[in-house]
């Protein structure tokens, strides 16, 4: 019987190899999940939701009422960050129309490290956003916000139980309230699958 040595770091660099192509080849596809007409209604009342802006302030949600929302969870220190731009694109296009709603987290690798204050000034100088920005907020977990509990959880919106896989994750609910919509990171805000639903 002949035995074959393989070195311990040429096995390790085999494995990690092979990791990083199957990790690389789940990002090549889109995620998208649309509610269905057998989907039941939300449970729970959208616009009971509450959250303060990047100011400080309480916003009822009550305010977005007949638009379509589009909720998108931010960071300034990742490779979609560009999509602010879309998104403020989005919000010129359809104003009064559709409302898009940004939520800064740092969830994913440490990319939204920032305080309040350094994120708005950031969007505002880099991307000129003018859309509404919200706090600095955990998307999952045992500290979710309650926005982000609501999307998330089917109990609450009817059928969806997607959280965010990673930053610039979109939600879009209708001009009723209702979550008709979860996109993943790789779905530009300008996208025709947004787009068309609008």
């Amino acid at each position: 019987m002949i035995k074959i040595f393989v070195p311990f770091h040429y096995a390790l660099l085999t494995i990690i190899g092979f990791s990083i192509v199957i990790l690389l080849s789940g990002f090549s596809y889109k995620s998208i999940a649309k509610k269905t007409d057998d989907k039941s209604a939300s449970k729970a009342n959208f616009y009971d939701l509450k959250a303060i802006s990047i100011d400080g302030e309480e916003v009822s949600f009550e305010k977005y009422k007949g638009k379509k929302i589009l909720i998108v969870n931010v960071a300034t220190k990742c490779g979609y960050t560009y999509q602010y731009e879309g998104m403020q694109k989005l919000n010129d296009l359809y104003e009064g129309k559709v409302a898009v709603l940004g939520f800064p987290a740092n969830d994913f690798l440490f990319q939204e490290p920032g305080s309040n204050e350094s994120i708005a000034e950031f969007c505002e100088t880099v991307f000129g956003v003018t859309f509404d920005m919200f706090e600095k907020i955990t998307t999952k977990g045992r500290k979710q916000s309650p926005v982000y509990t609501w999307l998330s959880d089917s109990n609450l919106n009817g059928w969806n139980d997607q959280r965010p896989t990673w930053n610039f994750c979109k939600y879009l609910v209708d001009e009723n309230g209702e979550l008709i919509a979860f996109f993943d990171s790789k779905v530009k805000p300008m996208s025709k699958e947004i787009t068309d639903l609008l």
